[in-house]
């Protein structure tokens, strides 16, 4: 009974470990990344469009990224976003290609970086904790409607609280892998 809440739970944290990942590919490393400009929303035919959308992103050295529009005359507005997007890059563009030189991270840099990645984790971490709370009240609603034992519902705390442990590490050790490569230098 109670284990559609529990399959219910794990959807959801599943959902706080994809959204840390996409929160994290959009971090800077100092290495170029197509999945930096995922987010960069482009105005062009009067609404916004993901950059995706409008050309192919590719990381052709390890410093640089390019952008071959589908359609040339997007260029200037690609630029425009690009550069409205903060990312610190600034586009070059060749007519043909736009680049973006990614520049070497220094030290000091690094370390903010770290810290926001410390930040964005323990984000994730709550998100799952809210999530076990939520089916946590679910099953103890199920046994104040005797819809449960009391041991069915000791059991189904347990395993939320296997399934909690294991996503907690799951997102230490997302945050570990990506602090070590914004600290690699």
């Amino acid at each position: 009974m109670y284990q559609e809440y529990l399959d219910e739970g794990k959807d959801r944290m599943e959902g706080a470990i994809r959204s840390l990942d996409n929160d994290l590919a959009s971090i800077r490393t100092g290495r170029a990344n197509p999945q930096l400009l995922d987010r960069v929303r482009v105005e062009l035919y009067g609404s916004l469009l993901p950059l995706n959308q409008l050309a192919v992103v590719s990381a052709p050295e390890a410093q640089q990224l390019a952008i071959r529009p589908f359609d040339a005359t997007s260029m200037p507005a690609i630029e425009r976003a690009i550069l409205e997007a903060n990312l610190g890059l600034n586009p070059n563009n060749d007519g043909k290609i736009i680049r973006l030189n990614i520049p070497r991270l220094n030290e000091e840099r690094r370390r903010e970086l770290s810290k926001m990645v410390g930040k964005r984790v323990e984000e994730a971490k709550v998100a799952v904790r809210n999530v076990r709370r939520d089916v946590q009240n679910d099953i103890r609603e199920l046994k104040d409607e005797k819809m449960i034992t009391e041991d069915d519902e000791r059991r189904g705390h347990e395993k939320l609280q296997e399934l909690t442990d294991s996503f907690v590490k799951q997102i230490d050790e997302r945050g570990k892998e990506k602090s070590a490569e914004i600290m690699e230098v």
